[in-house]
């Protein structure tokens, strides 16, 4: 019942009632009149009413419902804590947004996986792994078995923005892609935008990955783990000083050096192979409108191959957090944030004959964001964002007979700032709208030298003409960007919704790599005034539709197309490591990436999964290349189709499998070939770029899971609880092609024979690999 006009605000936090963690996406519903909010990141809520007594529905997937009844006559601060679903059915799958939110959002081009989901995809090697659960959605795509991180909707692996607790992760791979660096025993949420990305993210054209850190057990101590094939892992969490704060503690490290040791004698002799890294998290509950958190993490990959030879990397990452609840409509929140990437390349078996080289990326960034809930039908977001670059391109020294040579890199230094703001409002009852511009401005700053390049045929190595020297603090060049951002949503029944929206993105850095995946010693760079801001548009058009009683089954249809400039290339022969002129040798041009993607998901029952289709093509145009035409990228794939579906069998087994076919990438093939003194050159005549296509990739994976007993001997029930993933990668053992290369059957033939040419194909899985692992949790 409604008494007036006047108004009052409910706001509170949605906390998961086992851990205390908050819960991200909670719909928050008032039953009369149907309006209702979303909790934040934090899982803060807040709804403006006219004063009166409500039925409030508190629901999360895969949590129990909670009805409070709130006599609404002045402000109230209401938290809420959400109970897990006895039947655990209800939560195995959670793809897509929140359950209330997936029509009627203005949200789209968003994917959000459940961390039990992700735990429960057949992996390689049984190891649970962020990135390439990813891989199995709508409009992502990898270049082959093992390749770094992913491409999203045409865009290259540089293009997507991945954060970890709002720090960014500059490589997320170890083992040269095959797993990801993010510890899914530290992951509470996982949320991957392709397109309508809100305004206070910018900086990448394809993509953003958010991933966020658990809080910590607030209620109890805990103790998750697992032990397996290639990897071991183990998390701590618990409450801590006198219950006003948690914390949690993850590691995970690699043995498969440590396990080989006495069989292979290059490990004995000073090699190591592995990988590890470690996740942790604070925080404190100051009051009650107040609180702050620190999290950060470090991880780093080694290959050695004795005591002096080989190269590793690693990410390093630290945040600090202050929520504020500055009054019952206004949320605030501050993060300064510190990120670190770098390699070491090392070779020489003394200090008299060596070559060292290292490279990095750090940052420093300060993140002011706040929002404000005008009514219930209207949220504003307004902020900005400063971020500091180093960039160190080499740190290289070499020796020959105890001669040193000094060939490095100067550093570059940068500086990126953003403002923005956006409304998401509701104007009608079948619309909503989210609309909002965001400013962002890039400079680059002295000491260092700026280059001046000769005009030649475009394809051909640019010389450098001029050059001037800028002291410390000068800018050397800038630039800034208008990035206006627009969704909208028409509700056309209450099952069904159309959307639509566009997106302007910029992109200041840039990651350097002509190789066929992205590998760690791939060069990242700033914009200059020989490097244009890569700048990108998209226009996304979407059906949503939930099905049958309970939204069993989700469905939705999107096109997208987009438009980028200032792509960069390279010219054939690119020296892109330790090059001083390293602008001369880079290409500019225009990109466009256009497809459908198809999703079907069934949510409950004991067969649930989804399937996932891309009808896609990513192509450009740059001149000297293809002879100034368009050409497929080299991540380009026509058809795209994943099928992941799990099968409760009884209580304590499950079954999942997931299945992938990928049209071939494009590849650079020869079309001709000279002989010169018995020796075979294959050359492209035509001066094409990927005017081939390798052979299609399909894939078989499955895993069987099974529950630990959860009763004891004398009938009563374990408080902890552990299980069993036994898989099966690559099942019929499919040699899926990575790259094909030509050269000579044999080295020399003699004089008036005829040479004959040979075609290798690279497949770096070929067989199927078998896995198990135990997990435990207690």
């Amino acid at each position: 019942m409604v008494f007036g006009q006047e108004r009052a605000t409910l706001s509170g936090y949605v906390r998961d009632a086992s851990n205390g963690e908050a819960l991200i996406g909670a719909t928050v519903l008032v039953k009369a009149g149907g309006n209702g909010t979303t909790t934040n990141v934090y899982g803060f809520y807040s709804i403006t009413l006219a004063k009166g007594t409500y039925e409030i529905d508190f629901s999360f997937v895969g949590f129990a419902r909670q009805l409070r009844t709130v006599n609404l006559q002045e402000n109230v601060r209401l938290d809420v804590e959400l109970t897990t679903q006895s039947n655990e059915l209800q939560e195995v799958v959670v793809v897509g947004t929140a359950e209330r939110s997936m029509v009627e959002s203005v949200e789209m081009s968003v994917n959000k996986i459940d961390i039990k989901t992700i735990s429960r995809i057949p992996a390689f090697l049984g190891e649970v792994d962020v990135i390439r659960s990813l891989q199995q959605l709508p409009g992502i795509a990898t270049v082959g078995e093992g390749a770094s991180g992913y491409n999203a909707r045409g865009g290259n692996v540089g293009q997507n923005l991945i954060l970890l607790d709002e720090a960014t992760v500059y490589n997320s791979s170890h083992m040269l892609g095959f797993f990801s660096v993010f510890n899914p025993d530290a992951v509470k949420d996982v949320k991957l935008y392709k397109g309508a990305v809100p305004a206070p993210f910018g900086g990448r054209l394809a993509s953003l990955l958010d991933v966020r850190m658990k809080e910590g057990n607030a209620k109890d101590h805990e103790i998750t783990g697992g032990i397996g094939t290639i990897f071991s892992r183990l998390a701590v969490e618990g409450p801590m000083l006198n219950n006003n704060g948690s914390f949690i503690a993850a590691a995970r490290r690699s043995y498969i050096d440590v396990l080989a040791r006495p069989f292979v004698d290059v490990l004995q002799d000073g090699a190591r192979l592995n990988f590890y890294d470690l996740t942790g998290k604070v925080n404190y509950h100051i009051n009650n409108r107040n609180r702050i958190y620190l999290s950060g993490y470090t991880g780093r990959d080694i290959f050695f191959f004795d005591k002096q030879q080989g190269f590793s990397w690693g990410n390093n990452t630290a945040t600090l957090r202050w929520n504020s609840i500055i009054n019952d409509r206004l949320f605030a929140n501050f993060s300064g944030i510190y990120s670190n990437y770098d390699y070491l390349l090392r070779f020489g078996e003394d200090d008299r004959d060596y070559f060292k080289w290292n490279s990095s990326i750090a940052n420093y960034t300060f993140k002011p964001q706040f929002n404000y809930f005008i009514s219930s039908n209207n949220e504003l977001s307004f902020g900005g964002e400063g971020i500091y670059y180093t960039f160190e391109p080499a740190r290289a020294t070499g020796a020959s007979n105890g001669e040193t040579i000094d060939i490095s890199l100067a550093k570059k230094y940068n500086l990126e700032a953003a403002v923005y703001a956006s409304n998401n409002q509701r104007v009608g009852e079948n619309l909503s709208v989210e609309y909002g511009l965001r400013y962002s401005h890039f400079w680059s700053f002295g000491p260092g030298v700026q280059y001046s390049y000769n005009d030649t045929t475009p394809g051909v190595r640019r010389l450098p003409v001029a050059s001037t020297r800028y002291n410390r603090g000068e800018v050397m060049s800038d630039y800034g960007t208008w990035e206006p951002r627009l969704a909208v949503v028409y509700q056309v029944n209450p099952v069904s919704s159309l959307k639509a929206s566009y997106i302007r993105m910029a992109q200041y850095l840039h990651l350097i790599s002509n190789t066929t995946a992205s590998n760690p010693l791939d060069v990242w760079t700033p914009t200059s005034n020989n490097i244009k801001p890569e700048r990108g548009d998209q226009f996304t058009l979407g059906y949503f539709r939930t099905i049958r009683a309970q939204n069993a089954y989700e469905l939705s249809v999107e096109a997208y197309y987009r438009t980028a400039s200032n792509q960069i290339d390279y010219i054939d022969g690119a020296d892109l490591l330790i090059n001083e002129y390293l602008e001369g040798d880079l290409l500019s041009g225009r990109g466009r990436a256009y497809g459908l993607e198809f999703y079907v998901q069934k949510k409950t029952g004991r067969i649930n999964g989804w399937i996932a289709y891309t009808l896609a093509r990513t192509e450009l145009q740059v001149e000297g290349i293809n002879r100034g035409n368009w050409y497929p990228a080299r991540y380009d794939q026509l058809h795209n189709l994943k099928l992941t579906g799990f099968y409760e069998l009884s209580k304590r087994w499950s079954l999942s499998a997931n299945f992938t076919l990928l049209s071939g990438t494009p590849a650079t093939f020869p079309t001709s070939r000279y002989v010169i003194q018995g020796i075979l050159i294959p050359h492209n005549a035509n001066e094409t770029r990927n005017n081939f296509r390798i052979p299609a990739f399909h894939r078989l994976d499955i895993s069987a899971r099974l529950e630990g007993n959860p009763v004891k001997r004398k009938g009563k029930v374990r408080k902890n609880t552990d299980y069993w993933v036994f898989g099966l990668y690559n099942v019929y053992a499919r040699k899926n092609p990575f790259s094909i290369y030509f050269s000579q059957a044999d080295e020399r033939v003699p004089a008036g024979q005829p040479i004959e040419s040979r075609a290798t194909q690279l497949s770096v899985i070929g067989t199927v690999i078998p896995a198990i692992s135990y997990n435990f949790h207690f």
